[in-house]
């Protein structure tokens, strides 16, 4: 079988798992909302990303599409999408040189719409390629990391476009950043690892709804789960579901396996790597790999090996080994295969109708980063209800009066 010829049967498989976008796709193939419209992509070149894409595609739009992560993309799925028409610029493993030179490639087509997941390519946009940001008339962001980047350009002055964060939508990150990053996360490590997890002390640096999502998972796999934050609130919040919580330099001490979910850098810091036990496994599932300080692990070592696909040993002075996996990039997208299309379908659905409503309403706005409108949240929720077979109670006409009404009491 051809590469090209697998990737169409794996992104077949992935669509019986998005009713949501596939009806989407219907109703872009009749109305054609997006006709003459180019869409630049940065993203995880998945199955499910191909999905959406062939959904813009049936829209009307002209797309190009570049890997968000060098380790995220199935080249299998590229090479089927070129064969549907769409231009893609991506390849499992390559250099930082490439990546950039890809994202590059995508701008050259002179974009309307920006699609972009860790905000690399609107942060390449507004640094080397003003030329031609007067051609863009907004764009979306699909994940914690890039809406935070945004969001510091917009109050710097420097973002020149309105762009809406599909990550704050409720039916993306409820489900995606929560369920998604859970359970792909702890595919990841076993795909990597093959380790037996039961017993074994997890930490989860990090309580946001990647963080929740995984500490569940883990708890189910059998494990100590223990949990490092910074936010008291967040980690009161652990604390009352049953985890353990402590700062990470004491967790470093105890942990078998450490994940970092934070979005943030070095959460695993240098302090913490000076303590960590022999033989303790190092992953991330955040967007970028800095949240374990690497080059720290790399200066107190005094060898270093590949010891399996995506598992490097690091041998510190005084003969402890330390193994970071997928060289600290995305474990669930660089060891498996990303979040199971099922909740991708209300992440993907969610971008599909954003593109379609900033099309429509993008002239008025500001630029700055907007949530999600709320009748795009709410309209994926119920598509996905109605998917699933599942109906629910609608409010009475009474009951809709007395939500609204002030004099009633005791």
């Amino acid at each position: 079988m051809s590469l090209a010829a697998k990737g169409h049967d794996r992104i077949a498989w992935a669509a019986r798992e998005m009713p949501v976008l596939s009806r989407i796709a219907d109703r872009f193939d009749r109305e054609k909302p997006l006709a003459g419209v180019k869409i630049a992509a940065c993203l995880h070149v998945t199955t499910e990303t191909a999905n959406l894409m062939l959904t813009l595609m049936r829209g009307g739009a002209e797309i190009a599409l570049a890997a968000s992560n060098p380790l995220s993309t199935q080249d299998d799925v590229a090479a089927a999408l070129v064969e549907k028409g769409i231009s893609v610029f991506a390849i499992k493993g390559e250099d930082e040189d490439t990546y950039y030179s890809h994202i590059r490639a995508v701008l050259d087509t002179h974009p309307n719409i920006t699609m972009d997941d860790g905000a690399d390519l609107v942060t390449t946009l507004h640094t080397e390629r003003l030329d031609i940001i007067d051609n863009v008339r907004a764009g979306t962001e699909e994940t914690t990391t890039g809406v935070i980047r945004l969001k510091a350009m917009a109050a710097d002055g420097q973002l020149k476009y309105p762009i809406i964060a599909v990550n704050e939508a409720y039916t993306k990150h409820l489900f995606d950043n929560r369920y998604g990053t859970g359970q792909s996360t702890i595919d990841g490590l076993l795909r990597a690892t093959n380790i037996l997890l039961a017993g074994k002390v997890f930490v989860v640096a990090g309580y946001g709804w990647c963080g929740k999502g995984l500490a569940s998972r883990a708890r189910g796999m059998g494990c100590q789960v223990v949990v490092t934050e910074v936010d008291p609130i967040k980690a009161l919040e652990a604390v009352m579901d049953g985890f353990r919580v402590m700062p990470m330099t004491e967790a470093a001490k105890i942990a078998d396996v450490i994940v970092t979910v934070t979005g943030g850098l070095h959460a695993v810091n240098a302090e913490a790597v000076q303590n960590l036990k022999d033989g303790v496994i190092l992953a991330n599932s955040g967007h970028f790999n800095d949240e374990i300080d690497i080059p720290a692990i790399e200066k107190l070592s005094v060898a270093r090996r590949m010891r399996r696909d995506f598992v490097e040993e690091f041998e510190l002075k005084d003969g402890r080994k330390v193994y970071l996996l997928a060289e600290g990039r995305l474990l669930n997208l660089s060891a498996a295969e990303g979040h199971p299309a099922a909740v991708m379908d209300m992440s993907f659905a969610n971008q599909a109708l954003s593109i379609e409503w900033l099309i429509n309403n993008a002239s008025g706005l500001e630029p700055k980063v907007f949530s999600v409108p709320e009748e795009i949240d709410r309209n994926v929720a119920q598509t996905k209800l109605e998917s699933l077979g599942i109906t629910i109670d609608k409010l009475s006409e009474e009951q809709l009066a007395y939500a609204s009404e002030w004099r009633s009491g005791t």
